[in-house]
């Protein structure tokens, strides 16, 4: 059982569905066990604990019986996905190349930890997302 898993209710599945599909398993060593490109649901799991959980913003509503938010709404950075790597200037150029928006580029961080590197870059929803090795 699951006990704690991030789900990020897209609008872009297919493209968000495309980018962690292609950067979860180098970044993490996920494996998608559920879902397709053509949603609405996919997940990711790292030694069978989920890591990541999309589900469509339009069929999340559906079940809530809700308006869904427009496609087009801007990301609220209320949430972030951060994923812990071993090589943060690697992770960051892999994402970029599966089609993240670059938000700040690795960095040291050393008012946050000694050893403490990071990058933030957004998917293709505008999820932010932080990288970050220590």
């Amino acid at each position: 059982m699951d006990a704690l898993h991030p789900r990020l209710l897209v609008a872009e599945f297919a493209a968000c569905f495309a980018f962690y599909d292609a950067v979860l398993p180098p970044l993490l060593g996920a494996h998608l066990v559920k879902g397709t490109a053509a949603g609405p649901y996919a997940h990711w799991d790292v030694a069978e604990q989920a890591v990541l959980v999309l589900f469509d913003r339009a069929a999340m509503a559906a079940a809530l019986g809700t308006a869904p938010a427009p496609a087009d709404a801007p990301p609220a950075d209320t949430g972030m996905f951060v994923c812990r790597v071993a090589d943060v200037d690697a992770a960051y150029a892999l994402c970029l190349t599966h089609g993240a928006t670059p938000v700040l580029a690795p960095t040291d961080r050393p008012e946050w930890g000694p050893t403490l590197r990071s990058a933030h870059l957004r998917d293709p929803q505008g999820t932010l997302i932080e990288l970050q090795s220590y």
